[in-house]
């Protein structure tokens, strides 16, 4: 089952005791574990502005969540894209800082070097935002030339090995299989169907006028076709072509190049070279990509976390954040045990049902909740701070 992460940050109030760490291990207590895991998830005290400023960061951040999912999302593609599907392989390119994907978040903690918690919000956003755009453009370009590479050597190796309809006639016609330098007379190349071989030799001397006779010659033959080389006036050579496409019969225009075979393999060589060399740029480019716009996801998330905490819950800073390790089919059992200890949190403003549970029949409040940023996923809103991550 895939694995999703859930983010709760609670104020310090809601639970019985001051100390954060106790906190935490009394928010497990309501947590099954059967259902998920409770990890602590630290987040700094950053530098407050003004409350349209923490409005306006709240839309943002939003906004800048879903394109950080959208990037980690992208790169994931490619990583696959480019490891053919290899989901062996694939899980050890997906590495952030050099760790399992699932390790890094587990233990995640704020990177005050890059990121310096004294910075101001808008900042903060405004690097990470830039970050995210950096990898997308890196990452789609990379992989970009990848595919245009790998394009132009699956059409190269199509000529080396496809069927005679198709494939390259270099290594096959030979010189003296063709009449050249003649002021009247050249050699056609067609290609027919083994089942219409008979018909073919029957026919071709009589398709247009002054074919020459007995000049049909078979050069090669696959599976699938014939390949014959025949003699025409050239005044007539037009009709000649036009009458065999008539009877389904494939012309190959060819014109004998000296060592045209060589160069082919040549430049087989040269974009086979090239295809490797672009494939692992792409790969290292991805691996970093997944690195990057993962770490900047979470930051991203961080921030969301602390900017909501705060108009919620106000000030002074003591909330209570947790991360909750659990699978997409259990995350709703989560978000219900939650649900039950802390929607009281929503106040006055929301309906209860019978059992005290916060509706959600207020559909002005919930416009206004959601217009100031406080929804949780899915632009529900959510009587405490709550977020879902999952990762691709």
């Amino acid at each position: 089952m895939s694995t999703k992460y859930a983010v709760v940050s609670l104020p310090i109030g809601a639970f019985d005791t001051n100390d954060k760490e106790d906190a935490v291990s009394s928010l497990k207590g309501h947590i099954s574990s059967d259902n998920g895991t409770v990890l602590p998830f630290r987040v700094p005290d950053f530098k407050i502005g003004t409350l349209d400023a923490l409005v306006q960061q709240a839309d943002d951040l939003a906004k800048l969540e879903s394109t950080a999912e959208a990037v980690v999302a992208k790169v994931g593609d490619s990583l696959r894209t480019i490891l053919g599907g290899d989901e062996d392989r694939l899980s050890s390119y997906k590495m952030v800082n050099d760790k399992p994907t699932e390790q890094y978040i587990n233990n995640f903690s704020w990177n005050k070097i890059r990121y310096r918690a004294d910075k101001p919000l808008g900042e903060l956003i405004d690097t990470l935002s830039k970050e995210l755009v950096t990898v997308d453009n890196d990452v789609k370009s990379k992989v970009s030339q990848y595919n245009s590479v790998k394009t132009n050597l699956a059409t190269l190796q199509r000529k080396q090995t496809g069927n005679l309809s198709t494939k390259s006639l270099a290594p096959i016609i030979d010189s003296s299989l063709l009449v050249q330098d003649s002021e009247y007379i050249e050699t056609h190349l067609i290609v027919v169907p083994n089942s219409a071989k008979k018909d073919f030799l029957k026919q071709y001397e009589e398709l247009a006028p002054m074919v020459v006779p007995r000049s049909a010659n078979q050069i090669a033959q696959d599976d699938e076709f014939v390949l014959f080389g025949v003699a025409t006036f050239k005044k007539y050579s037009h009709e000649f072509l036009q009458k065999c496409r008539e009877q389904k019969w494939t012309p190959r225009p060819y014109k004998y190049v000296e060592g045209g075979r060589e160069e082919e393999q040549r430049e087989l060589d040269k974009v086979t070279n090239e295809e490797r060399k672009v494939c692992g740029e792409a790969l290292r480019i991805a691996r970093t990509g997944w690195s990057e716009s993962v770490m900047a996801w979470i930051h991203v998330l961080t921030l969301r976390v602390f900017v909501e905490a705060v108009l919620r819950y106000g000030l002074p800073l003591d909330y209570v954040s947790a991360l909750i390790k659990t699978t997409t089919k259990l995350a709703p059992k989560v978000k219900s045990a939650l649900d039950s200890q802390y929607s009281y949190l929503g106040g006055n403003a929301f309906g209860r049902d019978k059992r005290g549970r916060v509706t959600k029949d207020d559909a002005a409040m919930s416009s206004d909740m959601m217009a100031a940023g406080l929804g949780g996923d899915g632009n529900e809103y959510s009587a405490y701070v709550y977020y879902e991550m999952e990762l691709p």
